[in-house]
């Protein structure tokens, strides 16, 4: 049990004075206070050849993969424009944060938690990587969108902003996207499974505007909601965004998208409608000005068999360059292959795999096909060479392992199960 007493910490900030170091010599405003808390339950992790403390914050190990992209991310910008000011909103311990100092070598952060009681933590973390004085960091204390909202007023912009929200919060779109640089990045996160899975449709078209209902990849469906949920913001404010990449984790469930901000109108082509069959398997985007026109191609007379819901997001869900230069920097780094449990290595593969122009939204588990086929299940290796040499595209989905994403029609797939099994 020990104390900290660093001068450096406040509760909210209330002056006209920006976050910006150049400011002042001591890069802080003038009326912060000291503050002195007493570390419990001290507890000690580590992430990448970091140590830090966790506290009674919370903190999730399976989350490293997420921190690991977002690092990348911050890095690959600091290499493309000399500088980088981060603000991580929802910093818990502080490990991202002390990431994006150490790994993407920001030249500031912002670390913000709305528990001050978080707050020697993050401050000790912080320290291990650089001094206080050098003015590389500051911490806050307040609710995300009120840290947003001052940041905004004092146009006090950052070029990298880490929002790790819980659940379905989606308020701090509009904060969030007038703080950002244009051309700077947005990386928000979703923890609501129930509505990505269609459980509760009211609290989707709340959260994010789009009307939910279940389907076979509603893993996909709420990244798709997420990113929708953003361009539906983002248009108001007279912005648009660009999905750099999309993750999905099981443990949580965890969504999370990066996001790049530029401005101009939103494009209605990738702000639509899914609709799918659940007679025959078949998924189809339906226009706005299509909806009173909606059937599926394989004419089904079976009341309610077309689920639709959204809007919702059904554009690209990576940016396949975006990814290699993400890959090759991991490679640079020693993350890859390097025996831990979670591959990243094979992750971006799938990722950059997944961003073929011809992949249309969804994934088809191998389940549902041997099902519709009346087939055992054929291996997944043996199904993706079958469907290629048929003409189609085809990859693996880094969001099931036993699934696919093709442009092969589901009453072709269930032919060449049929056909691998010899039925």
């Amino acid at each position: 049990m020990g104390s900290l007493s660093p001068p450096i910490l406040s509760s909210s900030f209330h002056n006209n004075k920006t976050l910006n170091p150049n400011n002042s010599p001591s890069h802080r405003p003038s009326n912060l206070r000291p503050f002195t808390a007493i570390i419990s339950n001290s507890h000690y992790e580590t992430e990448r050849g970091f140590r830090f403390e966790t506290g009674d914050t919370f903190f999730r190990h399976e989350s490293a993969t997420g921190r690991d992209l977002g690092v990348l991310a911050a890095a690959l910008y600091k290499k493309s424009n000399s500088t980088l000011r981060v603000l991580d909103a929802m910093c818990g311990c502080g490990i991202r944060s002390l990431r994006y100092l150490a790994e993407a070598e920001a030249d500031f952060v912002l670390a913000n938690d709305a528990n001050e009681n978080c707050n020697c933590v993050i401050v000790s973390n912080l320290s291990s990587v650089s001094s206080a004085d050098n003015g590389r960091w500051m911490v806050n204390h307040a609710v995300a969108n009120r840290v947003l909202a001052e940041r905004y007023v004092d146009r006090d912009l950052f070029d990298f902003i880490d929002v790790d929200s819980f659940g379905s919060d989606s308020s701090f779109f509009r904060c969030a996207f007038d703080t950002v640089k244009l051309g700077g990045l947005l990386y928000v996160t979703s923890t609501d499974g129930f509505s990505s899975g269609g459980h509760r449709p009211n609290h989707s078209l709340a959260a994010y505007g789009a009307y939910i209902r279940p389907l076979p990849y509603s893993n996909e469906i709420g990244l798709r909601m997420l990113i929708g949920g953003a361009v539906r913001e983002a248009s108001v404010l007279g912005y648009h965004i660009t999905p750099l990449f999309s993750y999905y984790s099981y443990h949580g469930p965890v969504f999370r998208v990066l996001l790049r901000l530029n401005r101009g109108k939103l494009s209605q082509c990738h702000y639509r409608f899914i609709a799918y069959c659940e007679s025959c398997g078949h998924s189809q985007a339906i226009s706005w000005d299509k909806l009173g026109q909606m059937k599926c191609p394989c004419g089904s007379d079976v009341p309610d068999s077309l689920v639709v819901s959204g809007p919702l997001w059904t554009g690209p869900l990576h940016c396949a360059s975006y990814l290699t230069e993400m890959h090759d920097l991991a490679g640079e780094w020693g993350w890859l292959d390097d025996g831990m449990k979670n591959d990243l290595d094979k992750l971006l593969q799938r990722m950059i795999d997944e961003s073929d122009p011809n992949l249309p939204f969804g994934y088809i588990q191998l389940d549902e096909i041997a099902s519709r086929a009346k087939v055992n299940s054929p291996r997944l290796v043996t199904i993706m060479s079958a469907i290629q040499q048929e003409g189609y595209s085809v990859s693996r989905s880094h969001i099931s392992n036993n699934a696919i994403k093709t442009n092969c029609p589901m009453s072709e797939c269930v032919r060449i199960a049929k056909q691998i099994q010899n039925v």
